[in-house]
């Protein structure tokens, strides 16, 4: 029997058949509390895939074992622009709280002071109330990791969050993943096309090729 990790993840003999064709194979991997670890390789290898199956999103063979449900940050936010930073990242709490009572904003004070300081966290005080669309895409990523943090997740996990941010930017969503990791003692796996940006912000890189791990 595994041993539950106190807050990191541990995935083991994971595998992703769809179409009848296995996209992953036999998976597995560790990342530590407070530990940063990249996912590298070419597009169409199932670093997507492996992310949404860790998350839950997709039907897999093997075991995922962490304190609770990993969240997934996605490579285009998956924000809805008429709202607001604060109502797109208060979708995090909608596990605890109910899609009526959301659609309805009848949010407790507790929960709107926990999103508030989530997005302060990612550096968006000042921002709660500005729409989605009016925001810069950085600014966006943020939101979408704050969204991660409301949900409470013991695990974050985002799929290729800075492929269409400029280099700069690119490099603050970097650099506060690292931070959220490090001050939060969160494990955080990210899939990223970048090989310099792997190298230089994650403790650990890890390549997948043709559903397989390989050694990096």
């Amino acid at each position: 029997m595994t041993p539950q990790p106190e807050r990191g993840l541990v995935v083991q003999g994971l595998t992703v058949v769809l179409g009848g064709r296995a996209v992953l194979r036999d998976i597995s991997l560790q990342v530590a509390p407070g530990e940063v670890v990249a996912l590298e390789g070419p597009s169409g290898a199932g670093k997507t895939t492996l992310l949404r199956a860790i998350a839950g999103l997709l039907p897999a063979e093997g075991a995922v074992v962490a304190a609770g449900r990993p969240a997934l940050v996605f490579q285009h936010h998956a924000l809805a622009g008429r709202l607001t930073a604060r109502e797109n990242a208060l979708v995090g709490a909608l596990g605890r709280m109910g899609f009526w009572r959301a659609a309805l904003r009848l949010w407790p004070r507790s929960e709107l002071a926990a999103t508030d300081a989530a997005l302060g966290s990612v550096g968006l005080s000042g921002l709660e109330d500005r729409r989605a669309d009016r925001l810069s895409g950085g600014q966006r990523q943020r939101v979408a990791i704050a969204r991660a943090l409301v949900q409470r997740a013991p695990v974050l996990l985002a799929d290729e969050p800075v492929a269409s941010l400029d280099p700069g930017t690119a490099e603050g969503v970097l650099t506060l993943l690292r931070d959220l990791a490090r001050g939060q003692r969160l494990p955080v796996l990210v899939s990223l096309h970048q090989p310099d940006l792997a190298m230089r912000f994650a403790d650990r890189l890890l390549r997948l090729e043709d559903g397989c791990l390989r050694p990096s």
